[in-house]
This record gives structure tokens, sequence and C-alpha cells, in this order.
């Protein structure tokens, strides 16, 4: 069967609160991470990152859960073409606490919640038809409208020759089994839910369940007496999950005891939460399986997956890349392994962002603009108004960019707050810088414990940290430049946060065009890999030699661009001819060559606003221009 998609996931989607605080009980935590939740919502998500092509089927609130939980699927690459905006009912959420390794305190929010009004004039034939599977959870089918809503694309599935998947997913308080508080229960023997369970496996080809959902599904607490009662009403192939074990794959006549199940191995690793280990198990068990790989190799997939989530904080955001389970894999490394955490980080993490070259303005300065004011006996408090006409300029030019070509911009918080919120989340590039100004060894503005300063930045603000640092500097300058530089890459990877490290030679050092290459290798042997590099302007055999150099340290590394220092127009020209074959340079993030001199006469009250404005906009241009006909 040819089909657009490889699978329809139906069933839950909704928000994610996990504790910040592991070791709490629910009614102590101070904070929480938010994520996309809900077990087909993570398993459209998780099958995404594995590398098919999913697709959600969902109803979502109308409000900013909603837009959350659609943007996190797209983010992944899952189809959201039918995911429907539900304008009566709010999305569901989750909320949980990391108590132990055996205890996740849970409570639902999902009274009347908007992937629960699934209707059946919801389900449009043409859309599941162009799928080779579909897939179902078990809360899916615990209330009348989305039962029926969910059986009828089941036999729509059926009926073109597809795959019909059943995850069982079996929560007894989303089943009316248990209190409203108590989430954490999996498992209160019911036989009107597994009657209820029974009257849609006709329909399956793939049962996937943990010992306890198939003892509800089969109506008996003997595993094997419930296999075969599930075996009597279909010939699905049965996926029964046993823990840190592993799994089994039955298909056929069924055991008659569980000693004689083939168990494909589970990986061993340090629990964090098993929450989302069942979805992940089954994003990879679906990569093999629809992929038409063998049992062995299904398996491998799903457990590693599995284990992978257990080992790290929330669900979604846990699950691995396709490229990351690979190596995983196939290097048997630990979740903790510095390559599978940077995999992750790299292939996981990231804003999406546009390709094409980089045209960043730079006016993050400080100290720069601190010392102009004092020179011309001007309040400090005038930065604040210049930096937001600074943008003004930025925004005019931005707004004329060709294809190919995206704006950015460097912006700091002292005195350019203003424009940094107003840019964030419109899909600019933007870096903010986290250095004390001039400090040499690096010092960080609000002390030394950066990762607490990073906890209150939006996810899309690049971390831009300048040093001003040399190989042969003094052992112990140079030790606690590391150190610095080390800590603030460590806080990066835990806040996923973007790093462009700025590397400018120390004052009074002779500038060989070997020092950019000999500081980053210096970074890349000390584990250090930021997303961004900002360099000064090279030759074109040093380009060449950072190209290679990039490409064998860190391939996945986002890009070089150049910085300006204060060097006049012309001289930038000619620097970014020097750039036009480099493989890893993704274009300028300049300033002072921009907007210095317009800004002291403006400072100096001797233009107006307009006029900054358009002096800084022609700057602009004309470097944009420079950059655009470099090869010419």
């Amino acid at each position: 069967m040819s089909a657009q998609l490889d699978l329809i996931c139906i069933g839950r989607a909704a928000v994610d609160l996990y504790a910040d605080q592991v070791g709490s009980s629910l009614e102590d935590v101070t904070s929480f991470r938010k994520y996309l939740g809900g077990s087909s919502g993570n398993i459209a998500f998780g099958t995404a990152r594995m590398g098919l092509k999913s697709a959600m089927l969902v109803r979502v609130g109308d409000e900013q859960f909603g837009r959350f939980v659609t943007k996190e699927l797209a983010r992944s690459g899952c189809d959201v073409s039918s995911v429907i905006v539900d304008k009566e009912r709010l999305t569901g959420q989750a909320i949980l606490a990391l108590k132990d390794k055996e205890t996740f305190p849970l409570l639902f929010y999902r009274q009347n919640c908007a992937d629960m009004g699934l209707t059946e004039e919801d389900i449009n034939s043409s859309f599941i038809r162009s799928a080779n599977a579909l897939l179902v959870t078990g809360t899916h089918l615990s209330q009348p409208g989305v039962y029926e809503a969910s059986t009828k694309a089941l036999r729509i599935m059926k009926e073109s020759g597809g795959q019909n998947i059943l995850d069982i997913d079996y929560r007894p308080v989303l089943w009316g089994l248990a209190s409203l508080g108590d989430g954490e229960t999996r498992f209160i023997e019911d036989s009107d839910t597994s009657s209820h369970l029974q009257t849609v496996l006709p329909l399956i080809d793939l049962l996937v369940g943990t010992e306890e959902e198939i003892q509800i599904a089969g109506g008996s607490t003997d595993t094997i007496q419930a296999l075969k009662t599930i075996r009597s009403l279909t010939d699905a192939t049965i996926v029964l999950k046993l823990g840190p074990l592993g799994c089994t794959v039955l298909r056929g006549v069924t055991p008659e005891s569980m000693d004689d199940f083939d168990v494909f191995s589970g990986v061993r690793v340090e629990v964090m939460n098993v929450l989302g280990a069942g979805d992940a198990f089954l994003s990879g068990f679906l990569r093999g399986w629809l992929n038409g790989e063998n049992d062995e190799k299904c398996c491998a997939y799903a457990n590693a997956c599995g284990a992978l989530v257990v080992s790290r904080h929330g669900c979604s955001p846990a699950m691995p890349s396709k490229r990351e389970l690979d190596v995983f894999i196939s290097e048997r490394l630990a979740p903790t392994s510095k390559k599978i955490q940077h995999l992750h980080r790299v292939t996981t993490e990231r804003i999406s962002r546009p390709s094409g070259d980089l045209c960043i303005f730079a006016f993050d300065h400080r100290k720069q603009l601190i010392d102009m004011c004092r020179e011309l006996g001007v309040d400090f408090s005038r930065i604040k108004d210049l930096k937001k006409i600074l943008l003004l300029a930025a925004r005019t030019v931005a707004s004329e960019l060709k294809d190919g070509l995206n704006p950015g911009a460097l912006i700091d918080d002292t005195f350019g707050l203003e424009p940094l919120c107003e840019l964030t989340g419109i899909h600019w590039w933007i870096g903010r810088p986290v250095e004390e100004p001039s400090s040499r060894p690096i010092e960080f503005e609000g002390g030394d414990d950066i990762s607490q300063r990073l906890v209150s930045w939006p996810s899309d603000h690049i971390v831009k940290c300048l040093v001003f640092y040399d190989v042969f500097d003094d052992s112990a300058l140079r030790v606690r430049q590391e150190k610095q530089i080390q800590s603030l890459y460590q806080a990066c990877c835990a806040s996923k946060h973007e790093l462009l490290l700025e590397i400018i030679p120390p004052a009074n050092t002779p500038i060989s065009s070997a020092h950019p290459l000999d500081v980053m290798l210096r970074m890349y042997n000390l584990g250090i890999k930021p997303d961004w590099w900002k360099l000064p302007p090279q030759n074109p055999q040093s380009w060449a030699e950072i190209d290679q150099l990039i490409t064998g340290q860190d391939p996945d590394c986002q890009g070089v661009v150049m910085l300006g220092l204060d060097a006049p127009i012309d001289t930038l020209v000619s620097d970014f001819k020097n750039s036009k074959n480099s493989s890893t340079c993704r274009g300028f993030a300049v300033g002072r060559s921009i907007f210095g001199s317009p800004s002291r006469q403006w400072l100096g009250g001797k233009i107006d606003d307009e006029q900054l404005i358009e002096d800084v906009s022609n700057n602009y241009r004309i470097l944009i221009n420079a950059w655009v006909n470099r090869s010419n």
C-alpha cells in the first residue's frame, strides 16, 4: 500500500508539567518544566524523531497550551494538518513529581479536555487512508464520543488494508476507577473495562502493553490466561513489555508459561523517571515495525529508546533522534556519555532556524557606549533610548532582506532589555551577552552562578560570551578562563540554550593567522563545543583551516559569524571577500562599524532620531550588500 504518511496517531496530546525538584513530594514542589505530553502525542513526536512520517489527529484548546502542543509536534517533524482547534474546551494537563525511582505522584487535569472532545465527524476517511498505519490508545476508548471516533478510524484503516495499532495505555483514573488525585496507580482490575477494550481487539494488528495492561485487556490477572483470551479475539502481533527485563513478541499460539517467552533483553541504565518510557519504547518499536525490520531489530530500537528516556527528565524532550539512537545502540554507550549527550543536544534541542546567511546587527555594547557618554558629558540613561532607535533601524533594514538572508541582533539586557523583548519570539537570530565587559579573567554579569541566570532566559536567546584569550597566557590566568568557559558551556547544555563563543586576542597580543585556530582547538580539547563561533576576519587560507577544524571536531556546529572590531566599512568589505569560499562562515555580526559614528553624533546632539535611523540603516545596508556580493 502506497501512502503519504507512515503513521497517524489518535489519543491524548496535552501538556506535562514535570517537577524540577527530584525527591520532593508534589505538595512540596516549587517549580515545574513544561513539555508536550499525552501518550499519543509522545508517540507521534517520538516516531517523527525516528524519521517516520507521522501525523497527529487530535483536538487542542484555542489557547496558549493548545498552540504549544501544536508547535512542539510540528517541531519534531510531525504532520499537524489534522490538529483541530476546539473553541469550547481547554488543552489537558498532567502535573507530576519525581519522588524516587518508584514513586511518581501524578495529577491529571482532563475534565472535558480538548483531546477527549474528538468526534466521529472529525474522522476524515481520505486522511486516514493516506497512512500505512493508525495508532489509537486506551484512554480514547474510555468515553463514548472518543470511542466512536477511534473505532470509526480503525474500521476505515482496516478496510483500506492498512495496519491498526493499539497502545493499551491503561490509566485507571481516566476510566473513573481511581480517585481524582490518584493518577499514579497503574492497575485496578475491572471486568467492565476489560469487556469494553475487547470490543476493538478484532480490528487490531499490533497490540502493545505492559503485563498489567495485557491483564486488563485479557480480563485476568493471570498473564497467560489474559493472553489466551486476547488471542481468541485477534490475530494481532502482541508486544509484551517486561520492564527492565526487556520485551517479548508473540504471534500465533500463546505459550503455556512465561518461561517459554523469547525475551529481547532491555538496556540497563540508572533510572530517573519511568513515566513516558512506554511511549518511547513504542516509538522505537514502530521505527522498525513500519519499516519491515525483524523482531530483534524492532525490540533493540524499542528497548534502547525506553532506556534513554527513563534516564532523563521528561518524556517527549528525552526522546532520542534517529541518529542518536543508532550511535547509542552500535557503540553501546551510556546515556550519560558525553557523545550521547552532545548528540541529543544538537539533534533534538536546538531551536529550528531558517537556512541561509546571517546579517547580524550587534549593539550589545555597554562599556564602549558608557565611555562615549563620559567623553560627551551625557547621562548614561540615554543609552537605553539610543538602543531603541538602533532597533528601529535594524527592523527597517530587516524588512528589506531577500530570501536566503536572515536578520539577527546581539543585544544586552543592561541597556537593551526593551529591544530584546520586542525581538523575542519573531524568529530573529538573537544573541545576548553574559560576560562582564572587558573582564580578564572573564567574569559573568550577575556573578559566577551563570546557570541560575539562564533559567530566566527565553529559549530562543543565544548565549554570547566574549573572551580575551590566548593559548600562551599565564597558566593561572588561562586555567581560570577555561574553567569559566567550561562552566558556561555546562550551564548552556543544562538550560538548552545555544552558545556563541567570541574569541578575541588580548590587547597588545600580536595577531597571527593561526590564533583563532589554536584557541578553537584548545576549546575542543577541553570538551567545549560551542553552537556558534564569532571570530575576527581571516585570510582565505585561515578560513580553510577553520573549516577543516570545525568539520573534524564538531560537524554539528552551526557555524561562524565574522566580527567587525570597529573596522572601517571599506575594510570589512574586503574581509568579507576573503570568506567567500568558507563552508562554515555563515555571515557577519558587526556593531560599531554600523552605529559608532552616527551614535556619537546623536548622543552629542548633532543629529536627530530620523537622521540616526537613516545613517545606521545605510551603513547596515552597505554591509549586507557587500556580504551578498562578496564572491564578485
